[in-house]
């Protein structure tokens, strides 16, 4: 049982393990993939107080440095959904599972909006991890709509079990299909059923019969995440705390809301962890 478990491997989640570390509590960092943060991209950054002329990734570098300085590790595992157990939560990261007493959300923003259809039909036919999920469409057909290189790995291991796997990458790639894979263009449009499940995938291309699709995504929607957690303007609500409506769980970073700014993250975290040092002391005495 972790004291906290932090969910996002960006700024504000660095920021959040490096106060943790500091207040000696024991935690761990789902960090998903190292596209979880869009920071990477950015050609230079001005406006980070006391670090001039510097680039996303060599500002990265240096985050990650003293992450390793402090003995903190990073876990490239993607949280895909937390559970409520009442006084503590538990994690489900694909084939692990990690309980925790509180949460710190910091996984970003996600920048690609929602398909029609897809989250009316998620637990009917949608999902987000092929690894969890794939063992109940065996001998089925199934299509992967995957951000990144992670989905080409789903895909292979859904071929094992499906009877058949259409891939369609959002990203550039030189994924070669065999079997019974079958790569697929163009962009995806609309996820289509009947009131009780999925029946097919519509893209700009054509369209395509199927029993269930996965989402690989570089963020996973923060409304998919825990069951209850308030929203407001399609960010995760909370007060200066950075406390969210459900006690135990806090939020930081781009997911909190806007100015997406790593000043805002990188001091969002710093609360965030502080908050949930707070709340674990707390409860630690009664």
């Amino acid at each position: 049982m972790f004291d906290a478990a932090i969910v996002g491997g960006g700024p504000a989640a660095m920021s959040a393990a490096l106060n943790l570390k500091i207040r000696n509590k024991d935690f761990i960092i789902l960090a998903g993939t190292d596209k979880v943060t869009g920071l990477s991209k950015a050609p230079n950054i001005e406006n980070y107080l006391g670090i001039n002329n510097i680039s996303g990734q060599e500002l990265i570098s240096i985050y990650e440095k003293h992450l390793e300085e402090m003995g903190i590790e990073k876990k490239n595992e993607m949280a895909y959904n937390i559970l409520n157990m009442g006084d503590y939560f538990t994690i489900n990261a694909g084939n692990n599972f990690y309980d925790a007493k509180t949460i710190i959300i910091a996984t970003g923003k996600a920048r690609n909006k929602l398909l029609d259809g897809e989250e009316q039909y998620l637990g009917r036919g949608v999902g987000y991890c092929a690894t969890c999920d794939g063992p109940l469409y065996r001998n089925k057909t199934v299509a992967i709509v995957s951000e990144n290189e992670e989905g080409e790995e789903e895909a292979r291991f859904l071929s094992e079990i499906c009877s058949k796997v259409y891939y369609l990458p959002l990203y550039k790639t030189s994924f070669t299909t065999n079997g019974n894979i079958s790569l697929l263009k163009g962009k995806p449009i609309s996820v289509i059923g009947n009131e009780n499940k999925v029946t097919s995938l519509s893209t700009s291309e054509e369209k395509i019969d199927i029993d269930a699709v996965f989402f690989i995504r570089n963020v996973l929607p923060v409304n998919q995440l825990l069951d209850g957690l308030e929203l407001e303007d399609g960010s995760i609500k909370v007060d200066r705390s950075m406390a969210t409506n459900i006690p135990g769980v806090f939020a930081c970073g781009d997911c909190a809301g806007k100015p997406f700014q790593i000043a805002k993250a990188v001091g969002e975290g710093n609360v965030a962890a502080l908050s949930s040092v707070k709340y674990l002391d707390k409860n630690m005495e009664v």
